[in-house]
């Protein structure tokens, strides 16, 4: 006689097994996901952040020696602008005392080392 009340485990511990590990998957997936979102808007704040640096020290040359800085060296030695160039490429090329230099920041590939 069979008891009704009892259910049988043929396949239980797959089953668990299974649902285990779909949390998990699911779990690391949205940890990833965020972890890597984060990562990109750091990666843009730090750029804003050098951009604005770089602005506000070639402002503040021309403003303070009537004509904008020669170099990138210049802007680093006389108003202490300090970034990592391992991480960023700055190029900066002058348009003449009066103008405004043309700035481009890019970030470096990682494989570089």
């Amino acid at each position: 006689m069979q008891n009704r009340f009892v259910r049988e485990k043929k396949n239980s511990w797959l089953k668990n097994l299974l649902v285990s590990l779909a949390v998990f998957g699911a779990v690391f997936l949205i940890f990833y996901l965020a972890v890597t979102s984060f990562s990109a808007r750091t990666q843009e704040e730090e750029m804003r952040t050098l951009e604005a640096a770089l602005t506000r020290g070639v402002t503040s040359c021309y403003a303070v020696e009537g004509s904008y800085p020669e170099s990138l060296a210049w802007l680093k030695e006389r108003y202490g602008l300090v970034y990592n160039e391992e991480k960023y490429f700055v190029d900066y090329r002058p348009q003449g005392a009066n103008l405004m230099p043309d700035i481009t920041i890019l970030p470096r590939s990682r494989s570089r080392k």
